[in-house]
């Protein structure tokens, strides 16, 4: 519940701090005095944007404070999820700069607003006339069925399953469309590189390949060349060995004589000997030399397919087509990836879309069952506000359609008279049934939630009188499970109050302000009266707010 209420500089409030109390409180005032603003100011704390506009004076900030009771309503797993502090009073803090910046803050640590938002949803609910008129929304009528029905728990499960399945359902299409665009491009890439693989080609293959070519292609010429070579070399009587023998025989003869010609001897043996080796690997390559017309043929064939290989990709080496065969093969495997996550994805879609229909089934269940219960309480009491033939007919039938909270379609009828057909409410529903089809909504949905507060703003619309009695009694009686706060035009209404507060404006100099009084007995029985006759208070309309508080 709130305790406490501290405005600085906000609207027509200077400066403004207000303490509350639990059970059922009315706030009163002339129309424009500042119940708005008081509301307005709320709103800030409970998350509200806030603009410039909102500042008194636009030099200083606003600041708005609010203190809560939180100890009965088991917020801390709410607080230790957002990394807060947790007091059982809980101070909410919003501060408007006059650069326009707003800044929010927790037990004094800082939050953002949708965390403020949050939290706001287990603080306070505020009823305006606008809300009144939600009523007839099929959204808000699931909300107060689901209620009753203990739904809750499991409609946040199933909802939480329901955006996995829409993510799952998404990502499936995206594949599928994937799959389908792909499919005829990646018969195409497996055909090409069934041809690459059908190549087995390897790195550095096609030097190798084309050495080899030239070698057997010109084998006759280079096998003469050899055989030539050898001969000049060999030849017993004037080959080149048979003379640097001789060369060396005649400078063995003077090499003692002199340095110079020891070395001239030493290099013509290294001569001798390197010439030597030359001639033994030139007969090793004339006896290699075999004239081989099929392995020409089939080195020229691989050749032929490798230049096709690289026109084709016009590339010009064979490790450029091995880099475009590993790309077309992980190509290929990504289509068979494609598909296994098609039929993981079918496979979960299965699964979910069963656990979904359970979950559907037992919301639906809990909402029939609770149906003749709300129905049965929202007549009786309808019948003590002025509506003793109102009733409800209530349908709701399970689809296929998978909703955010089921599969059900509502129709939420009613009639206020006899004789008379159902009907939309918001097609046959006037203002005053509305405001009390709404006040027996909050009170039934008071036995079933745990929220610390509740303000009717203005609920009494279009209703006066013994009605206007009723509905004090009924926010009264919801006062012993929470905290009730009522902003009212009517005396009836007003009497109920176990504390009223009165707004109204007041002028100091050239300013205008609002202000927030909690009222003693005697300005109450003022009050009472001045909502009774007007300005100049009969001893009648006395009397009458005095009955009214008794």
């Amino acid at each position: 519940m709130i305790t406490s209420l501290s405005i600085k500089n906000y609207a027509l409030i200077e400066k403004l701090t207000i303490d509350f109390s639990k059970g059922f409180s009315t706030i009163t005032g002339e129309t424009g005095a500042g119940k708005s603003i008081i509301l307005g100011a709320l709103g800030l704390v409970l998350g509200k944007r806030a603009d410039l506009t909102s500042l008194k004076n636009k030099e200083e900030k606003c600041i708005i404070e609010a203190h809560f009771e939180i100890s009965k309503y088991n917020l801390l797993p709410f607080f230790d999820a957002n990394d807060l502090d947790y007091e059982n009073e809980t101070i909410i803090r919003r501060e408007i700069l006059p650069s326009g910046k707003s800044r929010a803050f927790i037990n004094d640590s800082p939050v953002n607003l949708q965390e403020l938002q949050e939290l706001s949803l287990f603080l306070i609910d505020i009823h305006s006339q606008q809300q009144t008129q939600e009523l007839s929304d099929e959204n808000v009528q699931f909300d107060i069925i689901d209620a009753i029905a203990n739904n809750k728990e499991t409609i946040l499960d199933y909802q939480s399953l329901l955006k996995s399945y829409k993510s799952d359902k998404s990502k499936l299409n995206s594949l599928l469309k994937r799959q389908s665009e792909s499919k005829k491009e990646q018969e195409y890439n497996t055909f090409l590189l069934d041809e690459l693989i059908a190549a087995q080609l390897k790195s550095g293959e096609q030097e190798t390949l084309e050495a080899d070519f030239e070698k057997l292609n010109n084998v006759e010429i280079i096998k003469e060349s050899i055989d030539k070579a050898l001969a000049i070399a060999n030849e017993e009587q004037i080959g080149v060995m048979n003379n640097l023998k001789e060369i060396k025989i005649s400078l063995q003869k003077i090499a003692p004589f002199s340095v110079d010609y020891h070395s001239l001897l030493e290099r013509i043996t290294s001569v001798t000997i390197e010439f030597d080796d030359i001639s033994e690997e030139m007969n090793r390559c004339s006896e290699k030399l075999i004239n081989d017309p099929e392995q020409l043929d089939l080195i020229s064939q691989k050749l032929q397919v490798i230049f096709n290989l690289q026109k084709k990709h016009q590339v010009t080496t064979v490790d450029e087509l091995l880099e475009i065969q590993t790309n077309l093969e992980n190509s290929v495997l990504e289509l068979g990836n494609i598909e296994e996550e098609i039929i993981a994805l079918t496979h979960s879609i299965e699964q979910k879309t069963t656990t979904l229909d359970v979950m559907s089934n037992i919301i639906h269940d809990n909402r029939f069952e609770s149906i003749p219960v709300l129905s049965q309480k929202l007549i009786s009491i309808l019948e003590t506000l002025g509506m003793p033939n109102v009733r409800f007919k209530i349908d709701i039938n399970a689809g296929e359609t998978y909703f955010q909270n089921g599969k059900d379609e509502l129709q939420f009828l009613f009639s206020a008279n006899k004789g008379t057909d159902f009907g939309l409410l918001k097609k046959v529903a006037s203002g005053g049934e509305m405001s009390r089809i709404m006040l027996a909504v909050k009170a039934i949905l008071a036995q079933y939630s745990k929220l610390p507060t509740l303000i009717f703003d203005e609920i009494d619309t279009g209703v006066s009188g013994e009605i206007a009695i009723r509905m004090g009694e009924i926010m009264k009686e919801m006062s012993q499970e929470m905290q009730i706060f009522a902003i009212t035009h009517l005396p009836q209404i007003a009497a109920k109050g176990n504390a009223h507060f009165k707004v109204f404006k007041s002028t100091v100099g050239d300013d205008t302000q609002s202000e927030l009084k909690l009222l003693n007995e005697e300005d109450r029985v003022v009050e009472i009266a001045q909502m009774l006759s007007g300005t100049i208070v009969s001893e009648s309309a006395l009397n009458h707010a005095k009955a009214l508080l008794n």
